[in-house]
């Protein structure tokens, strides 16, 4: 299979070959009760995959995702119901809680296309000043949910489907809409093909990256909200890992680093493939420590597809 061609099916090929290898290996992880709590723990991954997804095709990079999270988590921890505070907005509660993780974006856009710091740096630093807003906000004591219907929501299904996952689908479409059918999509892609080129061609580099971050701050802040809702509490923790799982999605599912290759197809096979590795190795009695090196092994390997078609592009020549 050529680069080209492994990049598209590669992944898919590798969820199948991950399913019916555990499916086999344990009768019990393909039952339907098993398939609703991998479609449940998929939710907040795939939404803060489809936000990255768009930094990645242009060539940049969001490590404040965690700081997003726990901002718009401790955020709506007070506004509604809670053991804290006296307020109770309710679903406004839940729209203005996701404020924060905009704000979160907001800064990187700025930081990057005005003061032209690295995304990597700046995006690490953002990180660090949102964990102290959060810390802030936490006082050292995590508020209670007690705003029954969030945590309705939070934790039930409809048609047998859990509502985090149909509210993850729902971005993912919103997603796909806008890497296909608007000029923000296609402009994300040439920026990451080229982002000097792009400047030549008349698109709006800098406004394209900071919507770009703003929507990945956005997502996180959203994912930070279904998290607090599941688990009944607002907590500076919340996104613990979720940065790191990601960008793994991301790359795992074909999209390049380098930014102008993939899309939020290729983010949900990637979030669908280590969601179903970590359940797998669960039913089939593998050690945490063996997971993740589990895991990290796959990422090599994605990360080395990824990149192959690159290896003769800076060749020297002698």
């Amino acid at each position: 299979m050529s680069s080209k061609r492994w990049r598209h099916w590669g992944p898919c090929l590798a969820l199948i070959v991950l399913w019916i290898g555990f499916a086999l290996a344990a009768p019990g992880f393909a039952s339907a009760e098993n398939l609703r709590t991998i479609a449940g723990r998929c939710a907040v991954p795939l939404i803060l995959a489809t936000g990255m997804t768009f930094v990645v095709l242009q060539g940049e990079v969001d490590l404040s995702i965690e700081g997003a999270m726990a901002t718009s988590s401790l955020t709506l921890a007070l506004l509604v119901l809670n053991s804290r505070t006296g307020l109770t907005l309710g679903r406004a509660g839940v729209v203005l809680a996701v404020l924060p993780g905009a704000c979160v974006g907001i800064l990187n856009g700025v930081v990057v296309t005005r003061w032209g710091v690295p995304s990597f740096m700046a995006t690490l630093g953002v990180w660090s000043a949102a964990m102290g807003v959060a810390m802030l906000l936490s006082g050292g004591e995590p508020p209670l949910i007690r705003d029954q219907s969030l945590r309705a929501f939070g934790l039930g299904e409809t048609l047998f489907v859990p509502n985090l996952t149909l509210v993850a689908l729902m971005v993912l479409a919103l997603g796909f809409v806008l890497q296909n059918y608007t000029r923000f999509g296609r402009y994300s892609m040439a920026i990451g093909g080229g982002e000097n080129f792009a400047r030549l061609a008349g698109i709006p580099v800098a406004r394209c990256k900071l919507a770009a971050f703003v929507l990945c701050g956005s997502l996180s802040g959203l994912g930070g909200v279904l998290a607090s809702a599941q688990i009944g509490l607002g907590h500076v923790d919340i996104g613990f890992g979720q940065m790191f799982t990601a960008v793994t999605a991301v790359v795992i599912g074909g999209t390049s680093l380098n930014g102008g290759r993939g899309g939020v197809l290729h983010s949900a096979v990637g979030t669908l493939v280590l969601a179903v590795l970590a359940n797998g190795m669960i039913f089939v009695g593998i050690t945490p420590d063996v997971q993740k090196a589990v895991q990290g092994a796959i990422i090599l390997i994605a990360s080395l597809f990824a990149t192959w078609h690159l290896r003769t592009r800076f060749r020297i020549v002698k």
